[in-house]
């Protein structure tokens, strides 16, 4: 056998092996692959303050499962922002659907991604938070493929997103293995931040690529399926599942584990 072709196996046996994550939440995941697009519930999932009780500064970053099959591989991840004493929401994204594909609508910022339950990745809120949020609202500005969206491998919403994050590196978001897009790099570019600000990633236009970071740890990127460990907090990241703790001690959910009261201080997970 030929070095060429024992390589070939190879790499088919690791993308096969990469895709039993997405294989497992197509089969177990509760999916919803029957309801149409037009009748998936678009109802708030409560998971916001009511920005009329709430006067603090708030950043919130929110990840859900893509609609039908898509969401075996892949989240839908958004921003939404609040700046103190405002009585509502803005919500930054890109959709696939609109033109410009980014766009920034008051609104809330909670909603169900076509019937499919968000979680909370990010809250920063109080001081400085408003300093933030200028940032990250030149950041949106500075995005550079308004009017493209590719599902695969990029730029998508979760493109979007982690532009925004290397931009605003204060933020400290940790994005998860299954926003695929997060590793393509704008203009071509072959390394960059990670996404949470701690370490550096090489991508070749988000179809291979490896990441080490405080907050990421290690990541593997194959054709958009990412893989790897969190030493920092002993967790696997694994393609179409996300998180998985190594130890029950450790299985809070993400959202929960990055909110922090102070901006500057980086994630508290």
């Amino acid at each position: 056998m030929s070095a060429s072709l024992r390589w070939s196996i190879c790499a088919l046996l690791l993308i096969a092996v990469l895709l039993l994550g997405p294989l497992s939440m197509l089969v177990f995941g509760g999916l919803d692959l029957d309801t149409n697009w037009r009748a998936a519930s678009r109802a708030s999932s409560g998971l916001a303050p009511d920005p009329q009780q709430e006067s603090a500064a708030l950043v919130q970053v929110y990840g859900a499962r893509a609609h039908n099959w898509r969401g075996a591989f892949a989240i839908h991840t958004w921003i939404a922002t609040k700046r103190r004493d405002a009585e509502a929401y803005t919500v930054h994204q890109a959709v696939a659907w609109d033109y410009p594909v980014v766009g920034s609508q008051t609104g809330s910022p909670d909603l169900m991604w076509y019937g499919a339950q968000p979680e909370l990745l990010l809250e920063r809120r109080g001081p400085g938070v408003d300093s933030l949020i200028e940032r990250i609202e030149a950041a949106v500005a500075a995005y550079p493929y308004p009017n493209v969206y590719r599902i695969w491998p990029g730029p998508n919403s979760n493109t979007f997103t982690a532009f925004v994050a290397r931009r605003v590196p204060e933020l400290g978001l940790d994005l998860p293995p299954t926003a695929i897009g997060k590793d393509y790099l704008p203009d071509g570019q072959l390394v960059d931040r990670m996404p949470s600000g701690t370490g550096w990633q090489l991508s070749i236009y988000g179809l291979l690529g490896i990441g080490l970071a405080r907050e990421e740890g290690i990541e593997l990127n194959i054709l958009g399926l990412a893989a790897g460990v969190d030493f920092r907090y002993r967790a696997l990241r694994l393609p179409g599942i996300g998180w998985v703790s190594v130890s029950a001690s450790d299985s809070v959910p993400a959202g929960v584990r990055l909110q922090s009261d102070d901006p500057e201080s980086g994630p508290d997970r």
